[in-house]
C-alpha cells in the first residue's frame, strides 16, 4: 500500500508537471484557450502553480483572463494579489481593486467571490477601503452630507462615502454590498477598524504576510538573495582536448553558444526537473537582489536573460569553452556556483576598473583621461551589474555573454591603463603641470575633450618634436599642413615624417609600457586629421577654422 501510495504520488507530481510544460511551451492565448477548454477547467486551473497562472494572466492581458481569475483557488488569488497588488513594499489598492473586479463573476458567483476575498489579508482589504471610501459615524455626526456616491449601513450606525468614479465606484459598492449582505456585525467591526487603525502599521502587517508567502513561492530574503551576486574563487578553466579554442572558433562562425542549453540537452528527466527547479530558485534571487518586484513581468523577462547569460558565461569557463562538457559540469555544480562563477568573471573587470579610477592622473577636472571608446567601456564596467560597452553611440550597454567579451573587456582596460599613463606624460607628468595645460585651452576639459585634446597634442608634436600640450597656433597652420599632407585633394596622403615626428617627441615623456599604446594612438589620431582635413588643406593650401572641431586652433576655442 505504502509502495503503491509513493508510486502514485510521483506520478501526480510527474503528471502535474509534464501538464505545466506542456501548457508553457503554448503561446499566452493558446495557453488560456487550452485551460478553459479542459474537460474538468476549475481542477485544472487549481493544479497549476500560482505563478504560473500569473503569468499567463498577465502575459495575454487581465481584461481576457477573468475567467482564469474567477476559476482560481482562493489561495491562488490572494497570489495574484502578493504578485500583482504590491509596488514593492507599499500596497497598490487601484491594482488591487483590479483584480478583486476580475474575480468578481456573476451574481450567482458571490460566495466563490468573497471565499477568495477573504484569502487576501484584512490588512490590505482595511487600505483599499481606506483609500477609497470614508467612513462616517452618523452618531457622532447626523449632520453629514458628503457630495459624492453614499451608502448606509442597515442599523444606521455609519454611512459610507465612494471616493471614486466609473468602474471604480460600482466594484466598491459591490463590494461594500456583498460584505454587509454576508455579516453585518463583522461588516461594522471592519468599518471600525478602517476609521482607527493607522495605515502604516496595517501596511506593515500586510507587507510581513506577503513576505512569509514570496518565501513559500520560491522568492528569497534579499539578505538571502544578494549573497548570490557574492564573488567566488575562480576554479581553472580544463583545457579542452582537440576542441578550438574558443576565440578562434566563435569568430569563425560569429555565433553564440549557448552553454545552458548544451548542458540541459544531456539531462536526464529527473536531472532536468532538477535543474528546473534550481534554475527558477536562481532567477528568483536575482530579482529580488535587483530590488524589481516579483509580480513586474518586464523585470522578470530582463532578469531571466540576465541569469541565462551569467549561466552560460560560467559553464564556458568551467568546461574550457568545449559545450561537451556542459551537461557534466552542470551536473559537478550546483546552478547557483555555475551563477557565481559566471557573474565573477565580469565582476574582477568591474574591480580592475574601478583600480584604474583611482591611477594618478586618471581623473582630471571630473573628466576620465581616456579616449571616448575606452570611457564608455569603464563606465559600463563600474556598474552595480558590470556590462559591456556597444560600438554604437548612444546605445544602452549589454550584459556579457561569452569568454570572448570578456577578453574583449580585458584589452580596453589595458589599453585605457595605458592611456592614462601617457596622456599624464605628454601633459606633464604631475596633476598641476596637467591642469595648467589644460587650462591654456580656455575650456572646461569636459567640453574640449580628451580626444581634441590628444589631437593637439599629437599636432603640436608634429610642428615642433616635443610634448606641448597647447592649441595650434594660428600662425602655424600653414607649416602644420605641409609637416602632415601630400599628394592630392583626391587622393590626400600623410607624410610618413609626421608619424616619425610626432612619435620622436612625445615618446621621451611616455612611460615604456604605454608606447605600445602611444605609437596606436598617434597613428589613429593623423588619420583623422587626414580624413577631416587632409583634401580641404590640399585643395586651399590652408586650414580653414572650422577645423577646430577637429582640432582646438588659438584663433576659435570651444564656445
Amino acid at each position: 500500500m505504502s509502495e503503491n501510495g509513493k508510486g502514485n504520488g510521483r506520478d501526480a507530481q510527474l503528471a502535474s508537471r509534464e501538464l505545466r510544460q506542456r501548457l508553457m511551451r503554448l503561446s499566452p492565448k493558446q495557453r488560456v484557450d487550452a485551460l478553459l477548454e479542459a474537460p474538468d477547467a476549475r481542477a485544472v486551473v487549481r493544479s497549476l502553480p500560482p505563478e504560473d497562472l500569473y503569468v499567463t494572466i498577465q502575459e495575454v492581458g487581465l481584461a481576457d483572463a477573468t475567467e482564469l481569475v474567477q476559476l482560481a483557488s482562493p489561495g491562488q488569488f490572494r497570489a495574484f494579489v502578493d504578485l500583482g497588488g504590491w509596488q514593492r513594499d507599499k500596497v497598490d489598492p487601484h491594482a488591487v481593486l483590479i483584480w478583486l473586479r476580475a474575480a468578481r463573476g456573476g451574481f450567482d458567483d458571490t460566495e466563490e467571490f468573497l471565499r477568495k476575498l477573504h484569502a487576501v489579508d484584512l490588512e490590505v482589504l482595511e487600505l483599499l477601503l481606506r483609500e477609497f471610501s470614508e467612513v462616517h459615524d452618523l452618531e457622532e455626526n447626523p449632520d453629514v452630507n458628503p457630495a459624492g456616491v453614499t451608502m448606509e449601513t442597515p442599523e444606521g450606525r455609519y454611512l459610507i462615502e465612494i471616493k471614486v468614479d466609473g468602474v471604480e465606484m460600482s466594484a466598491m459598492r459591490s463590494l461594500l454590498t456583498d460584505l454587509i449582505a454576508e455579516n453585518p456585525f463583522e461588516a461594522v467591526r471592519l468599518f471600525e477598524a478602517v476609521r482607527w487603525e493607522i495605515p502604516s502599521e496595517m501596511e506593515e502587517t500586510a507587507y510581513q504576510f506577503r513576505r512569509g508567502r514570496l518565501l513559500d513561492l520560491g522568492f528569497p530574503t534579499l539578505e538571502d538573495a544578494v549573497a548570490l551576486f557574492s564573488r567566488v574563487d575562480l576554479p581553472p578553466s580544463p583545457t579542452a582536448k582537440g576542441v578550438t579554442p574558443p576565440g578562434v572558433a566563435l569568430t569563425a562562425t560569429g555565433g553564440h553558444v549557448d552553454y545552458l542549453e548544451a548542458a540541459f540537452r544531456g539531462l536526464t528527466m529527473l536531472e532536468r526537473e532538477n535543474a528546473e527547479d534550481e534554475l527558477r530558485d536562481v532567477a528568483n534571487a536575482a530579482l529580488v537582489a535587483d530590488l524589481a518586484d516579483p509580480g513586474d513581468l518586464d523585470a522578470t523577462r530582463r532578469t531571466g536573460e540576465m541569469v541565462r547569460d551569467y549561466l552560460s558565461l560560467g559553464l564556458e569557463h568551467l568546461t574550457g569553452s568545449d559545450p561537451g562538457r556542459a551537461t557534466d559540469a552542470l551536473r559537478d555544480t550546483p546552478l547557483r556556483r555555475v551563477f557565481q562563477v559566471g557573474f565573477s568573471l565580469t565582476l574582477q573587470l568591474k574591480f580592475r576598473a574601478d583600480r584604474l579610477v583611482k591611477l594618478p592622473g586618471a581623473m582630471l577636472e571630473g573628466v576620465l583621461m581616456v579616449l571616448p571608446e575606452e570611457a564608455a567601456a569603464i563606465d559600463a564596467l563600474r556598474r552595480k551589474r558590470p556590462r559591456r560597452a556597444l560600438r554604437v553611440e548612444g546605445a544602452e550597454p549589454v550584459p556579457f555573454r561569452s569568454l570572448r567579451e570578456v577578453a574583449s573587456s580585458e584589452a580596453l582596460l589595458a589599453r585605457a591603463e595605458a592611456q592614462v599613463a601617457l596622456l599624464r606624460g605628454v601633459l606633464g607628468g604631475s596633476a598641476e603641470a596637467a591642469r595648467t595645460a589644460v587650462a591654456r585651452f580656455g575650456v572646461p576639459l569636459e567640453t574640449l575633450g580628451v580626444e581634441r585634446l590628444f589631437a593637439a597634442v599629437v599636432a603640436m608634436a608634429v610642428l615642433e618634436g616635443r610634448a606641448d600640450a597647447r592649441p595650434v597656433p594660428l600662425g602655424r597652420t600653414v607649416e602644420l599642413g605641409q609637416r602632415l599632407f601630400e599628394g592630392t585633394p583626391d587622393a590626400p596622403r600623410l607624410r610618413a615624417s609626421a608619424a616619425e615626428r610626432a612619435l620622436a617627441g612625445l615618446e621621451g615623456a611616455v612611460p615604456p609600457e604605454a608606447r605600445d599604446e602611444l605609437r596606436r594612438l598617434v597613428g589613429l589620431t593623423l588619420n583623422r586629421l587626414l580624413d577631416e582635413l587632409g583634401a580641404p588643406w590640399l585643395q586651399e593650401g590652408r586650414l580653414d577654422p572650422v577645423a577646430s572641431a577637429v582640432l582646438p586652433m588659438e584663433s576659435n576655442p570651444v564656445p
